[in-house]
């Protein structure tokens, strides 16, 4: 490849790198009736068994109204019938795409049990009650930092972010409470698809995929690996 030198290059073939998956799949009796209850059966079993660091970690996609795609990692914070509920910045560039966009993909990359959780549905905000109900569960630094940071927008450097940080601190020492940002809240993403994909020997993995219907059930489609 042009540009790269032997000292750039990897120092292992990529080509070659896989795992065999579990012999163990996923089969339609299996399921739930609904992907909620299923994602509550695999969530569980992620948190308690998996071995995995955040459980609750999610890739959150979203695209502007160009249809640009942008992703990163958030913490799912809730989930029920009516959805997956996560909270940021408004004014963050996910936040600014869902304003414009809302359909979102929540990815669940459970890579230690060889599972992933594809959700993809369409964002609302949460209620403030809601979203101020939430914030006081934050730890007291967590709460200064929601307002310390303008999330996404370029900062000078670490010592203005800081800066910033310490000077709220003072303001609203431990014991005294801080209150919401009014540009910070959650997101509830009703899912109109939640894939469940189990890895399986020979790349044949299994591909269970829960699709809303109009009358409110869902329907189940296997998809080939």
């Amino acid at each position: 490849m042009a540009g790269v030198t032997d000292r750039d290059a990897v120092p292992f073939d990529l080509a070659s790198m896989r795992k065999q998956y579990r012999a163990e799949g996923l089969a339609e009796s299996e399921l739930a009736a609904g992907p909620v209850e299923q994602f509550a059966r695999w969530f569980k079993q992620a948190a308690m068994e998996g071995g995995l660091f955040e459980p609750n970690a999610m890739v959150v996609s979203t695209a502007d109204a160009e249809g640009r795609p942008s992703s990163r990692t958030v913490l799912l914070k809730h989930f029920d019938e009516q959805g997956f509920v996560f909270y940021t910045n408004y004014d963050s560039r996910k936040g600014r795409e869902l304003g414009s966009n809302p359909y979102v993909s929540l990815l669940f990359p459970w890579h230690p049990m060889a599972r992933q959780v594809i959700v993809t549905g369409v964002a609302r905000r949460t209620g403030r009650d809601e979203t101020a109900a939430y914030f006081r569960t934050r730890p007291h630094g967590s709460q200064l930092g929601a307002w310390a940071s303008a999330q996404s927008s370029v900062v000078a450097g670490r010592d203005d972010l800081d800066a910033a940080y310490a000077g709220l601190a003072e303001r609203y020492p431990r014991g005294e409470q801080v209150p919401v940002p009014p540009h910070w809240g959650g997101f509830r993403v009703a899912p109109r698809e939640v894939e469940f994909w189990q890895g399986r020997e020979n790349r044949l993995h299994d591909r269970l995929r829960y699709v809303a219907e109009a009358d409110g059930s869902w329907r189940v489609e296997r998809l080939s690996p």
